[in-house]
């Protein structure tokens, strides 16, 4: 599997999927979630109400993930996943690697080959930028299945120094 590290706009990117950091009311939010929401289009929402009411009537658990369509997006799917909170005591680093391992499976459930995620847990959540990057890399690349390639997608300069740096260390 190739793991690569970008500075960008997950919603803009060519892959099979897209990860989410959602909350796990799965109804939008801020951050890259309000973004893919908002760029996905009006049916995302109505896709994660229905999951709400049928599937996940209590949310989504942190460290799980669920598929939904991409609808106005670039990528076929997005892939949710609810990060650990520090500010709530949520911790545990196998809390946040979990978010990574899990959106992985859901990838290689629905053959999705290509993947791109955000810094999940980074930023609002609490979690530090350089521990969130050496979980992420240390997941994905424990992690086997049929996806090829993994681009984490990053916002700020800060972020994907973090991420290069564990990409390089890890290497």
């Amino acid at each position: 599997m190739r793991i690569e590290a970008v500075q960008g706009d997950i919603t803009s990117q060519d892959v099979d999927a897209i990860v989410n950091a959602a909350n796990s009311s799965l109804m939008g939010g801020g951050g890259v979630d309000g973004a893919i929401h908002r760029a996905a289009g009006p049916g995302l929402l109505e896709e994660c109400m229905e999951l709400r009411r049928t599937e996940l009537p209590d949310g989504l658990p942190v460290g799980q993930s669920v598929p939904t369509a991409g609808h106005d997006l670039p990528a076929r799917w997005v892939i949710h996943t609810v990060g650990p909170n520090r500010h709530r005591g949520e911790t545990d680093p196998a809390l946040l690697a979990a978010c990574f391992t899990s959106a992985l499976d859901v990838a290689d459930a629905v053959s999705a080959r290509t993947v791109a995620f955000p810094a999940i847990s980074a930023g609002v959540y609490g979690w530090d930028p350089a521990e969130v990057a050496r979980v992420a890399v240390d997941a994905v690349r424990g992690w086997s299945g049929d996806v090829e390639l993994v681009r984490f997608v990053l916002f700020g300069e800060d972020v994907l120094r973090a991420f290069t740096f564990a990409l390089d260390d890890a290497a």
